[in-house]
């Protein structure tokens, strides 16, 4: 299948996946719009060819209009885990993607791959699973040509999931962990990537809604005992109960940069795993963190975090 270049707006383009998603379309050869309210934030895209970054509100129309026109595709990464402020699961994951869609529309812009969260549903527990599902509803009834990917919880160097259990494991001497037998089945961001980058050029992806997992079901404990081992840190797990799960959530919200909070517990309520196989669409076997995370985990083998954008560019 030949590729077109494309010309494609990233919203979310500065955060962990939207890194690796820009990586891998310049590589693909597509020219590639990020929109960050702090152009500073996302200064390790410079280093790619084919990447313009611009410096904006994603929530303002007038920009989003503006950097609409003429893009032939648009993709939308943003989301939270944890409300801030203005910064609400409503505002981030039903409002946002409606603005998109708005000036998708309007700049005829047809193509939309949108990154939603396995387990979206509208009845699901948690605000924030709830609020994917309303997500996912803006594009899906959008008239527009949307593919959604469902991802399991994303691993890959500088994740915030594996590396912050990396560094508990090195702060602390014990582990007192909330919800340590829900249930993941962590992918890798390379295999999402990998995903999105080929449905751009795919129209038989239109329409279609992808569940993505890796090959392996772990519980949270598990992770985080394995963690602690490929650091060379590993720390005795102490399980709260669900009282004492609730109640460090409760604490850890009201700290600045909560690591947990109640909607967060909620959440885990529901196993994080895929009822079906990777999508044979795209055609590969998805990694398992043991493939990987000692790349970048293990104390021997840091390396600097611009390396991966480095050899996309030929630098």
């Amino acid at each position: 299948m030949s590729v077109i270049r494309q010309r494609v707006l990233v919203l979310g383009g500065s955060g962990f996946v939207g890194r690796h998603l820009a990586a891998r379309l310049a590589a693909a050869g597509h020219d590639i719009v990020v929109i960050t309210r702090r152009r500073e934030r996302a200064r390790h895209l410079l280093l790619l060819p084919t990447v313009e970054v611009v410096e904006g509100d994603p929530y303002d129309p007038a920009v989003l209009a503006r950097h609409a026109a003429g893009a032939t595709a648009a993709v939308n990464l943003v989301g939270t885990l944890h409300e801030r402020g203005r910064q609400s699961f409503q505002r981030v994951h039903v409002e946002l993607p409606g603005l998109m869609v708005a000036a998708c529309k309007a700049a005829g812009v047809a193509r939309v791959l949108h990154l939603s969260a396995l387990g979206a549903d509208a009845d699901a527990p948690s605000r924030y699973l709830q609020s994917k599902a309303a997500g996912e509803a803006a594009i899906a009834g959008s008239g527009l040509a949307w593919t959604l990917f469902r991802p399991s919880v994303i691993f890959g160097p500088e994740d915030t999931f594996l590396n912050l259990f990396a560094k508990l494991s090195r702060l602390l001497p014990v582990i007192a962990l909330a919800g340590a037998n829900a249930r993941f089945q962590p992918v890798y961001v390379g295999d999402v990537t990998t995903c999105m980058v080929a449905a751009l050029d795919d129209d038989e992806t239109a329409g279609q809604r992808y569940d993505l997992c890796g090959p392996r079901i772990y519980t949270l404990a598990q992770l985080v005992r394995y963690v602690g081992e490929v650091v060379g840190a590993r720390r005795p797990i102490v399980p709260l109960g669900p009282t004492l799960s609730s109640l460090q959530a409760r604490v850890m919200e009201v700290l600045p940069g909560p690591l947990l909070t109640r909607d967060n517990l909620l959440s885990m309520q529901r196993d994080n795993v895929c009822d079906c196989p990777f999508p044979s669409r795209f055609a590969i076997a998805p990694s398992s963190i043991e493939a990987i995370a000692p790349g970048w985990l293990a104390p021997a083998s840091r390396t600097s975090r611009f390396d991966p954008y480095r050899e996309q560019s030929g630098r």
